[in-house]
């Protein structure tokens, strides 16, 4: 993995490069962490190898895996970066294409890229802070101070 950090219009803008093998959502988190940003919006495109998705169901307040065994296009892979208890976390959801041209959605919890992905990450507003929602025990943004 590889990364960038740039200025555009007065924000941060970091390019992460991620290589063969590597897991997205690691190389993501390792690279905001390095830059020190704490608030961001990311896109990416590219492909992985496999990817094991996530659909969050409700009733057990937990993922439902939805494994991806094949070679597949991001075609979208849009998210965000907050911090919570003092680490920035990774939020991401991704469609991907088959080779058929269909497509699966979800939550990321894990992927191996190949051959590559490119990430933009914007910074925003640093005070973002995630808090747990306690119906869902998710770590949703908070916009209050509570």
């Amino acid at each position: 993995m590889n990364s960038r950090e740039i200025t555009s219009g007065g924000r941060r803008v970091l390019v992460i490069v991620a290589d063969k093998g590597d897991d997205p959502m690691e190389a993501i988190t390792s690279a905001v962490r390095e830059h020190g940003i704490r608030a961001a919006q990311l896109t990416a495109v590219g492909g992985f190898r496999s990817a094991r998705l996530g659909y969050f169901e409700r009733s057990r307040q937990a993922y439902e895996p939805i494994p991806v065994d094949e070679q597949v296009e991001v075609l979208s892979l849009l998210g965000d970066v907050a911090v919570a208890d003092g680490e920035p976390v990774v939020h991401a959801h991704a469609v991907l294409g088959r080779r058929n041209g269909s497509t699966v959605g979800g939550h990321l919890l894990a992927a191996e890229v190949w051959p590559t992905l490119e990430v933009i990450v914007t910074e925003v507003a640093p005070e973002l802070a995630k808090r747990i929602d306690p119906e869902t025990g998710l770590a949703v943004i908070s916009l209050d101070d509570r």
